[in-house]
């Protein structure tokens, strides 16, 4: 653009329909990203990017930088929310006003960071290995803090694998033949709240399992003692000896899919027969359990299966699932079919935070970009769960961007305060103050005066 604060120089531009109206350019003083205050009044009321700022390393030498660690890191984590993916997209947005109030400093009076003292943050500084180790943390840090204000009884961890295409030269990015494409291969753990527990970057020819202790290991391990039980749920990818025996020795109860096999099949061979009769127009169920020891295994275990006659259908529906809870068949299966919220949320992810957009060239900075991926989304969940009103309480991420953090605004300054004139469209004035009054619910009390 002409003018990098977005303002033109050259007046009012005219429309010939009717000459009443003019169009002016008032880039610096305008925002479509003005929702984003909300999320940053949430990071404020958490102390979500203080803790990054304490945790990260910074390497930068002299004293000549114009951004702290915390306004940089902030930068990147909220243009992310807002669906800007790329360090291109921060010469723009420096002079947005809404992201030169977030990053804060020196930035709410001139502007945010440039492209190139971006991409140093992100793939030189956080691409270090203890600041690469430190991000994998940073999630179930928050996570944390949250739990201080919603403590669960109960946590159930839910683990699949997806995938992230690449198009370009991109280190370890290989050819995938399940998914037909080349790409990445990124491991998720999320709990029941949607929250991204802990997450990795694979290449993109790896199992889907591989890898799976050293993500799965530190999230049990951060909540034994904290809650009363851990449940997992997994594919039938996960469907392996050293899985189990994981999971049973850190008392994790577990509902994992097995695949079909023949001894299987035998065993439940009484429910593969066609009742007799006319088939009713409604799907029927049956289920089963029996013990069972595949040569990999070191003791037998329990088996639920599951098999469906639905109308029109010559062959049943069967699936079984190696588990060991203690609780009815059907309930074990009910469990089980609530993992495909998993698949749901990584949907999510994809589709507002972007975080199959994976375009550096080193491997280790495009695990950076995975990590301030799920760190984005993580903070979009936790207003989603701890601060919306009711009418817009099942919002997906995707309308939140969409309606909440798009909001329109005009910037007006004035001497001692700068007002944010938002557009009142799909989020009214109620609901925002409503949103605003639950995220202050959040902060910490002060003490009681002394009598």
């Amino acid at each position: 653009m002409a003018n990098p604060a977005g303002d033109s120089k050259s007046g009012s531009i005219r429309l010939d329909f009717d000459r009443r109206l003019m169009v002016q350019f008032r880039g610096s003083v305008l925002t479509s990203d003005a929702g984003l205050l909300a999320y940053r009044e949430l990071d404020d009321a958490l102390g979500l990017t203080a803790m990054a700022s304490e945790t990260l390393a910074d390497a930068r030498t002299g004293k000549n930088g114009r951004h702290a660690l915390a306004g940089l890191f902030r930068q990147s984590v909220f243009g992310r929310l807002a669906g800007y993916e790329d360090v291109n997209d921060a010469e723009r947005l420096r002079h947005d006003p809404a992201m030169r109030w977030i990053v804060g400093g020196k930035a709410a009076q001139g502007h945010a960071a440039s492209p190139s003292q971006m991409g140093r943050f992100e793939t030189q500084w956080l691409a270090a290995p203890a600041n690469l180790s430190a991000l994998s943390d940073l999630s179930g840090q928050w996570i944390d803090i949250v739990h201080g204000h919603r403590p669960p009884k109960g946590i159930v961890l839910d683990m699949d694998s997806s995938v992230s295409p690449t198009h370009g030269e991109q280190e370890m990015s290989v050819w995938n033949g399940h998914y037909q494409c080349t790409c990445y291969h990124p491991l998720f753990v999320f709990n029941q709240f949607g929250d991204l527990e802990r997450c990795v970057l694979r290449p993109g020819n790896v199992h889907s399992a591989d890898g799976w202790e050293g993500v799965l290991k530190p999230v049990i391990v951060r909540y034994q003692g904290k809650v009363l039980r851990i449940y997992f749920r997994a594919d039938a990818a996960f469907a392996m000896p050293g899985v189990y025996e994981c999971l049973e020795a850190e008392r994790v109860k577990y509902a994992i899919r097995l695949p079909a096999n023949q001894v299987l099949q035998n065993r439940i061979a009484y429910l593969l027969k066609r009742p007799v009769g006319r088939p009713p127009n409604e799907v029927r169920r049956y289920y089963a359990n029996f013990t069972y020891k595949a040569a990999s295994w070191t003791k037998p275990r329990r088996v639920v299966a599951k098999v469906e006659w639905h109308p029109g259908e010559l062959i049943p529906r069967v699936g079984f699932i190696v588990t060991n809870m203690s609780r009815p068949a059907e309930r074990v299966v009910a469990f089980y079919n609530k993992r495909g919220t998993c698949e749901q949320w990584i949907k999510e992810g994809k589709g507002a935070i972007h975080w199959t957009r994976l375009s550096c060239r080193t491997f280790a900075a495009n695990a950076v970009r995975l990590q301030l991926h799920a760190l984005a989304y993580n903070l979009g969940n936790f207003l989603r769960t701890l601060a919306t009103p009711e009418p817009i309480k099942n919002w997906s991420l995707t309308s939140l961007k969409e309606k909440l953090i798009k909001i329109g605004a005009k910037v007006v300054s004035h001497g001692r305060y700068v007002a944010f004139q938002m557009a009142e469209v799909a989020i009214p004035r109620q609901m925002f103050q409503e949103i605003l009054r639950l995220i202050a619910e959040l902060r910490p009390q002060p003490p009681p005066a002394p009598a």
